[in-house]
């Protein structure tokens, strides 16, 4: 496969106690790519990215992530779990929450380094924060929260982010405001995001990721439409899937009536 592809999958297939999620899946995505992972209540999306991670080892097939195993190439990859993972009321500060982001940068134990904190400080800048990192991580809002967790994971310097439901308890503005900062972020890595808002396959989106469809991947480009029944139920600027075979993915929207 082509060097251009940050993410390849070949012939993958896992199973959690012998039930398959995954059966010879295949997958390519391309560098600086923006990627949607969509698909139904356990069909594979959260599965996916932990074999991604390494978290998880297939049974068979192969995985590549940046050109090497995914477990060698976890130190480049920022990752935004489905959950927060902090507590709000354990305190802990904004800069504190970032800097965790650095551990698999610089050692395990013992303080945090100047470069560290001035790495910490740079993610902050680049989610406007900056300004709050002394504020303690339980007194923002939704959004702020978000943005530091991407913070987080950008401390890592990673080439790759990985996001889990990144926006499920953000309102609409925060949830707009969010994806502009993706969007931003994909000018300089590729972006993958699992996502259950079917408005999230929009203008954002190069490629959408099918998973769970006969525990198999799809992979399928976005296409505008000018219809404006679909503009007044989904949204401006909504795209939808343009599927080029017969199968549809489950969180394909139906043309509204």
């Amino acid at each position: 496969m082509s060097p251009t592809h940050d993410i390849v999958l070949e012939d993958v297939t896992f199973s959690y106690d012998g039930v398959p999620v995954l059966e010879g899946a295949s997958l390519a995505v391309p560098t600086r790519d923006f990627a949607c992972v969509v698909g139904p209540n356990g069909g594979g999306k959260t599965t996916l990215l932990k074999l991604l991670l390494g978290l998880l080892t297939p049974q068979k097939g192969t995985i590549s992530v940046l050109g090497r195993s995914p477990v060698a190439a976890r130190s480049h990859v920022g990752y935004m779990p489905q959950s927060a993972d902090i507590d709000p009321s354990f305190p802990v500060n904004v800069l504190d929450v970032v800097l965790m982001g650095r551990l698999q940068k610089t050692r395990p134990f013992g303080p945090y380094s100047p470069g560290d904190k001035a790495a910490a400080l740079r993610c902050l800048e680049e989610v406007d924060l900056a300004g709050l990192r002394a504020r303690p991580f339980g007194k923002l809002s939704g959004g702020q929260r978000q943005r530091v967790l991407i913070a987080r994971a950008l401390a890592c310097e990673p080439k790759l982010l990985l996001l889990d439901e990144p926006t499920a308890n953000l309102d609409a503005q925060a949830e707009g405001e969010f994806y502009e900062l993706l969007r931003t972020l994909n000018e300089q890595m590729t972006v993958v995001v699992v996502s259950h808002d079917l408005s999230f396959v929009s203008a954002f989106v190069q490629t959408v990721i099918c998973v769970g469809i006969e525990r198999t991947i799809h992979v399928h480009d976005t296409t505008d439409l000018a219809d404006d029944r679909v503009h007044t139920a989904y949204g401006d600027h909504i795209r939808m899937v343009l599927h080029n075979s017969h199968d549809r993915c489950d969180h394909e929207p139906e043309e509204p009536h």
